[in-house]
């Protein structure tokens, strides 16, 4: 197969070009090279490669910044995306967009889960824009799939596990308060890529709920994620009003992988058991890498 991966530079991007490199010819496309809210460079390119696929990784995802960026917000996360899918629906490929568990109000109380079929009711212009995106990706592409994931991290570039590692190491004693009333799935890019390739080899389309099995709040990952590291550390849970943020964050954002799980297509494992083999993997890379950021 022909592949276009936007937005490649990035941690689910990368993980995206090494799972698909070798059996496929594939065109990685990061921000730089491809603009994805420049309609008629997408379009141009598109039309010229007619890939089988495109896998939209492509995304504005700094949540607090898309409050006071919204213009650009709307641009990367609901314009290109509507652009993508026309261009797609033109020749024929198929469609692959990654969207987000926060589409949704978080209003739904622990232990419960979202389904694929629940009202979203985004709180953030972060999630208000993503679920524009996916709209103009269903309206305009017939054979497209949506993929709301959540809490992505990997041994690539910014993520919330590589800062609470950095502040470990920092100093082991001090007190850092960490959220611990906010819940969702830890979800590896790298695993995430590999179920993209499943479902591939299927017809699937449309909505698909894409993430770790199990949830936790940010304060138990960062806190299960520095055990496995073996690293000492002096964490406190602190409540969401004492860490106000410019955006709003759904309290429970846990989303159900029903339609991976009725299909038979489901690649994911407990959020634990992919941290734990993310940590053998990468953890001494990680903890090399945030102690030289230390000492510069």
């Amino acid at each position: 197969m022909k592949i276009i991966i936007t937005g490649a530079g990035g941690q689910l991007g990368r993980d995206c070009t090494k799972v698909f490199a070798g059996k496929n010819e594939v065109l990685a496309f990061d921000s730089s090279q491809m603009d994805i809210s420049n309609h008629k460079h997408v379009d141009s390119v598109i039309t010229a490669e007619k890939p089988d696929v495109i896998i939209n990784c492509a995304a504005f995802t700094a949540v607090d910044a898309c409050e006071t960026e919204r213009e650009l917000a709307g641009k990367i996360n609901a314009d290109g995306p509507a652009y993508l899918a026309r261009a797609a629906e033109k020749t024929g490929s198929r469609l692959v967009h990654i969207s987000t568990d926060y589409v949704f109000s978080g209003s739904k109380p622990i232990p419960e889960y979202y389904i694929e079929e629940d009202e979203t009711g985004p709180l953030s212009q972060y999630g208000i824009t993503k679920l524009a995106g996916e709209r103009a990706v269903l309206k305009y592409c017939g054979n497209s799939l949506c993929l709301r994931t959540a809490w992505l991290y990997s041994g690539y570039g910014k993520n919330f596990l590589k800062t609470i590692l950095k502040m470990a190491l920092s100093d082991p004693q001090k007190d850092f308060t960490i959220v611990d009333d906010q819940y969702g799935s830890l979800t590896w890019s790298y695993t995430l890529a590999r179920q993209i390739a499943r479902l591939l080899d299927s017809d699937l389309i449309g909505i698909v709920h894409a993430t770790a099995e199990g949830y936790s709040s940010w304060y138990e990952a960062a806190c299960y994620f520095l055990n496995a590291m073996q690293l000492p550390h002096n964490f406190k849970p602190c409540k969401t009003e004492d860490y106000p943020t410019p955006a709003h964050r759904p309290a429970n954002s846990n989303l159900e992988n029903g339609v991976l799980k009725r299909e038979g297509l489901s690649l994911f494992v407990d959020w634990r058991e992919d941290l734990d083999s993310f940590a053998a993997e990468f953890g001494q890379q990680l903890a090399a890498e945030a102690g030289n950021a230390l000492t510069c």
